[in-house]
This record gives C-alpha cells, sequence and structure tokens, in this order.
C-alpha cells in the first residue's frame, strides 16, 4: 500500500506545482494586457508630485522597461522566493501589504468555516432523529441557505446585532460579536453544501444493516449518530470542504466589504481601483495557491482516513454527484 500511495502522492504533488504556476502565467498575462497603463496612472498622475527622473527610476526598478518574457521569468523567480515586489500605489513591499491584511481574513475565514461547519452537521443530525414535519423541513434549509447571498445575510445581521440590539458598532468591525456576524454571514451560504452531501450519506449509512443492529440494541440517537453514523457520512465531507475554499476566501472579500473590516478584500479593491498590477497578481496568486493546497491536503489524507479505499482508476476526474465526493483518484472497494 505505501509504494501506491507514494507514486499517488507524488502525481498529485506534481499536478498541484503545474497548476500553482500555470495559474501565475495566467494572472501574469491577463495583467500584462489589461486596458490603460498602470505607469501613467499611477506615477504620472500630478497628484504624486513625481518628477520625471524619479518616474524613470522606478520603471527600472519595477523592471517594467525590460521584455515581457524576461519581466515574466523576473517576477516568477522573485515569487517563488517569497518576493512580491513594491506596490506601485504605496511603494511598500507587496509582502507587507498582505501581511498585514492577511490576519483579519484569515480569521473571518476561519471563523465563517466553523459556523459553516457546525450548522451542517446540526442540520444533517436533524435530518435523521427529530420527529416528524421538524425533520422532513430541516431538508430544506441547505437549498435556502444556498439561495440567499452572504451580504443579504450580513446587512440583515448587522440592522439587527448592530443597530437593533447594539451588541457591536459598525466602526469596530473587529470586535468580537461584528466578527461572529460576519462568520455567520459568510458561513450560512457555505454549510448548505457540506449539509447536502452529509446528510445524503446519513441517509445511505442509515440503511445499511450495521445501522439496523445498533438500533436493535437500543443505542440513543445521539450514541447512534456519533459513533456509527458520523465517520462514514463524514469522509465525503472532506472533498467537499477542500472544493468550497475557493468561495471561502471569495465570500471573505465580499463580506470583509460589507462590514467594513480591513483584510484582503479591501486591499484588493483598492489596489484595483488604482490598477496596483504587483499586488493584484500576488494576491491572485497566493489565493490560487492555498486553494490548489487544500485540495492536495485533502487527496492525500483521504485514503489514509478510510482503508476501504484503493488507488486506482483516472486520477484526473473529480465527483460528480454526492455520492461520488470522493477524491478522483480513489474508488471504494468491498472486502
Amino acid at each position: 500500500m505505501r509504494h501506491p500511495y507514494l507514486i499517488y502522492a507524488g502525481k498529485r504533488l506534481a499536478q498541484a506545482v503545474a497548476v500553482i504556476l500555470l495559474t501565475y502565467l495566467f494572472t501574469f498575462v491577463v495583467v500584462s494586457i489589461l486596458p490603460g497603463d498602470p505607469v501613467t496612472n499611477v506615477l504620472r498622475d500630478p497628484q504624486n508630485g513625481f518628477s520625471e527622473e524619479q518616474i524613470q527610476a522606478i520603471i527600472a526598478a519595477q523592471g517594467l522597461d525590460r521584455p515581457l518574457l524576461i519581466q515574466l521569468w523576473t517576477s516568477l523567480t522573485h515569487f517563488l522566493s517569497g518576493d512580491f515586489g513594491l506596490s506601485m500605489r504605496s511603494s511598500r513591499p507587496v509582502a507587507t501589504l498582505i501581511a498585514e491584511a492577511l490576519p483579519s481574513t484569515l480569521t473571518l475565514a476561519s471563523a465563517g468555516l466553523a459556523v459553516a461547519l457546525g450548522l451542517a452537521f446540526a442540520v444533517a443530525y436533524g435530518t435523521q432523529f427529530l420527529p416528524g414535519r421538524i425533520g422532513s423541513a430541516l431538508r430544506a434549509f441547505p437549498s435556502l441557505f444556498l439561495s440567499v447571498p452572504n451580504f443579504v445575510i450580513g446587512l440583515a445581521l448587522i440592522h439587527v446585532f448592530g443597530f437593533q440590539l447594539g451588541l457591536f458598532r459598525v466602526i469596530e468591525p473587529d470586535s468580537a460579536w461584528a466578527t461572529l456576524s460576519a462568520a455567520i454571514a459568510l458561513g450560512i451560504p457555505i454549510s448548505a453544501q457540506i449539509a447536502e452531501v452529509l446528510i445524503a450519506n446519513l441517509d445511505h449509512e442509515a440503511r445499511q444493516d450495521y445501522a439496523a443492529v445498533a438500533r436493535s440494541r437500543g443505542l440513543s440517537p445521539a450514541r447512534l449518530f456519533g459513533k456509527h453514523l458520523l465517520k462514514p457520512s463524514s469522509l465525503p465531507v472532506v472533498t467537499v470542504i477542500a472544493l468550497t475554499v475557493g468561495e471561502l476566501l471569495g465570500g471573505s472579500l465580499v463580506t470583509e466589504a460589507v462590514f467594513g473590516r480591513n483584510g484582503i478584500g479591501s486591499l484588493v479593491q483598492r489596489s484595483a481601483a488604482a490598477q496596483d498590477l504587483p499586488v493584484l497578481q500576488a494576491v491572485v496568486a497566493l489565493a490560487a495557491l492555498v486553494f490548489v493546497l487544500v485540495n492536495l491536503a485533502a487527496d492525500l489524507v483521504y485514503p489514509l482516513l478510510d482503508p476501504r479505499l484503493k488507488l486506482v482508476g483516472n486520477p484526473e476526474r473529480r465527483p460528480e454527484t454526492a455520492d461520488e465526493a470522493t477524491p478522483s483518484s480513489l474508488r471504494t472497494v468491498a472486502g
């Protein structure tokens, strides 16, 4: 098992590296062909007060006077070494700007994921063990959560918790209650996808013989859920969480704008308005890096969590349904 797993891990790692490099290349090409000249828009703005000698010095320092292929190679080698260049808007290192904004976004994204997981597991538990119409009604919650944009939820939470109940002030977006409200707004739509997959797999596991035997022994619903149904039903959730990382990051940017948080979202907004290409390119590349690494971790951990899985089949195929929500190169075998 160890040798096939090492081969599988090596292939997935090589694919991840290729995706990251291609993403950086695509981002570089896109920002290079965007209409408008950032040098003219930023450096030659009379309000900035740069002289022509200073402008030429900045252009040379940024390498903007070199051929495009040389700029790409220089930019890529610097990115791989952790040097993202200087911001054209503030002349500060891009790495410093990202380091200042990243903690707020990571806090919000982590809290949003925790809210999404808690809500998804609570809804899934209720669909299995709450009586009659209550359990049936809970099955409609994922569709409801998915249909409401997070910025609408955020505005409603600001009105209720901020203005009506006074739990936080809108001028203090980093307070505990404001962060919790933002996390709820971010986590509710994301919980829908997790809950749908979890409910489908709980329904499948609840029909198995071992579940009937556990019920016949008089186990309580909580113990049946936690000891027998949760683990096999939760395995596909690992892949679903990895696939929702992009939505989690994108939702964080929108939620930050709604709640006025100073994170990566506000940094991107300011950089896009000023056509600060080094910052935009670094943020997009780092977002792609996070997404690829999370999905790689999910694919590598999955076969270690479930011994029923073997590394066979097409490694590039992605799950198409909830029942297939396993890493693409894994297949369940009987025995």
